[in-house]
């Protein structure tokens, strides 16, 4: 399997011309990996196009490849987005991290009425910055050509305006709540695109649940035991890969 880097300046490239990576990913591949020439790695630009071929020179300043092969993957439909409650320790990080390398198309940083993490302030921009490297770290991990958007923190008024039932929905939302009626098993998609809502540790209030399905949201619960907030989210996606056709 080939070493994959990302480098988001990359916008085209052609077989038998060569592309080249710098700064950090270069470091990285020169000093951590030690890459060598002839070794065949691969080079994503995070928005679908992934070049791949042998090193031909490396560099601790730049790594260059001979291109072998060019490849343009679009975007998936639907497309799915986890909205993440904030939460304590690196929990939130751990459900997005997940979240990524089961393919989520994106990840919305939630203020749940029950986080006791916060962004205020200078933290909004950090947290999502924290966030944005954890994906693009997974996506490297696991060798996406897309790297997962990450939205804007929103707050519960913020996501219900997404699950709104005014036509035309172009959403769908899906809340996990343990004490749901619905299993996620029993869902069929419609082709809309999906959001999937994960609460704190203490889990979603009741006006929280209320307000959501209030705005066209569907509260479905995955199974008898109660997850983590680090674990739910990712078990769900699994869920819906292979209901999507995914897996």
């Amino acid at each position: 399997m080939a070493h994959f880097y990302l480098d988001e300046s990359l916008d085209s490239a052609s077989v038998g011309g060569r592309v080249s990576l710098t700064g950090q990913e270069a470091r990285h591949a020169v000093t951590v990996s030690r890459l060598g020439v002839g070794e065949t790695i691969s080079i994503g630009n995070g928005a679908g196009l992934v070049v791949t071929g042998a090193v031909a020179s490396a560099e601790h300043t730049e790594l260059v490849i001979e291109v072998a092969t060019v490849v343009e993957v679009p975007r998936r439909s639907p497309a799915v987005f986890l909205a993440q409650a904030l939460a304590k320790g690196d929990r939130d990080e751990l459900a997005i991290q997940a979240a990524t390398e089961l393919g989520v198309d994106g990840v919305i940083p939630w203020s749940a009425a029950r986080s006791i993490s916060r962004w205020e302030g200078a933290k909004i921009a950090k947290g999502r910055d924290r966030w944005t490297a954890v994906v693009r770290e997974a996506s490297k991990q696991s060798l996406r050509p897309w790297v997962p958007d990450v939205l804007d923190l929103v707050s519960t008024k913020q996501l219900a305006k997404m699950a709104s039932a005014i036509e035309p929905v172009e959403i769908r939302m899906l809340v996990l709540e343990p004490t749901a009626a619905k299993p996620l098993s029993a869902f069929e998609s419609d082709g809309r695109d999906l959001i999937l809502v994960v609460g704190p540790e203490g889990g979603i209030s009741p006006q929280e649940l209320e307000a959501l399905s209030a705005a066209g949201a569907d509260i479905v619960r995955l199974g008898d035991e109660v997850l983590r907030t680090s674990t739910a989210g990712p078990a769900a996606l699994a869920a819906l890969a292979a209901k999507l056709g995914r897996w």
